[in-house]
């Protein structure tokens, strides 16, 4: 699983390191290169720095300006077959490198919380995997979640509807298993898991899933999760709007001693063996 994410890396990386080289050799900055592509100096900085994905309108137009045959549509051709969706890919860095994740699901369990059968039997159901796609995907989510117990882990909150506890994924026994997961991953000192009840009734997360990545800075990426795999976004109305919401849930949801027990109860009451 580590092989798979350094290559990964590696590849994530080779564009941005080639599109930095070559700009270097040609004497441009940024702005200037991003000028004669047709882009912002923002976004040339940002795929420079492994935060943005380049899309290939952008990677032919840097093969035709550096007069290469076509080594940045092959390596953005590679960067699609990385195990991540690709509205998922410009946040993988920003929710390694944070100091604290806020993160709410309203129908499922936490990606960074799923064990491998329950993942796997939420991943299989993107539509035309094949099983090699389908086990990669599988890696990538696992490893993700070892920035949980890294020696500079994050501080986590994590919010999940009482919805998702019920919901069969898998059968009894995968969720007997990942609820009681829950209930042993709440007890590391840097996460703080929640559940709002059903019992809180209508309530503004049942509109979508989010993750807030703050890093040590503390400047903030949030990924919206929504049908269509997702969206990255930087904006400070979006980060602020997310933000306030993700506290109201919040104050509507149970302590955390309180969610451990709900969680407990569900596992050994509904999905017993």
């Amino acid at each position: 699983m580590a092989a798979r994410r350094n290559k990964d890396g590696k590849a994530l990386s080779l564009f941005a390191d080639v599109l930095k080289e070559a700009r270097h050799k040609a004497g441009l900055s940024s702005d200037e290169l991003g000028a004669k592509l047709g882009y912002s100096g923002a976004l040339i900085r940002s795929i420079e720095s492994d935060n943005r994905s380049p899309k290939p309108e952008l990677a032919k137009a840097a093969d035709e300006f550096f007069g290469y045959p076509k080594v940045f549509q092959m390596m953005e051709e590679r960067l699609r077959d990385l195990p991540f969706p690709e509205s998922y890919r410009p946040f993988v860095p920003h929710e390694r490198a944070a100091r604290v994740l806020r993160i709410f699901t309203p129908n499922l369990v936490p990606g960074l919380f799923q064990t491998p059968e329950y993942a796997r039997a939420v991943l299989s159901k993107k539509p035309h995997t094949t099983k090699d796609e389908l086990e990669n995907l599988l890696s990538a989510r696992l490893a993700r979640q070892e920035i949980l117990t890294a020696d500079a882990a994050p501080l986590v909150y994590a919010v999940t509807d009482e919805t998702a506890l019920h919901r069969q994924v898998g059968s009894a026994d995968v969720m007997r298993e990942q609820l009681l997961h829950l209930v042993e991953a709440s007890q590391q000192v840097n996460i703080t898991l929640q559940v709002v009840p059903l019992t809180a009734g209508a309530h503004i997360g049942l509109q979508g899933g989010c993750v807030i990545a703050e890093a040590a800075d503390r400047s903030s990426t949030v990924f919206q999760d929504n049908i269509c795999d997702g969206q990255v976004s930087e904006n400070e109305d979006i980060l602020s709007q997310v933000t306030q919401r993700f506290e109201a849930l919040r104050a509507d949801a149970l302590s955390q001693g309180a969610s451990a027990d709900l969680i407990r109860k569900i596992a050994e009451e509904l999905w017993k063996a």
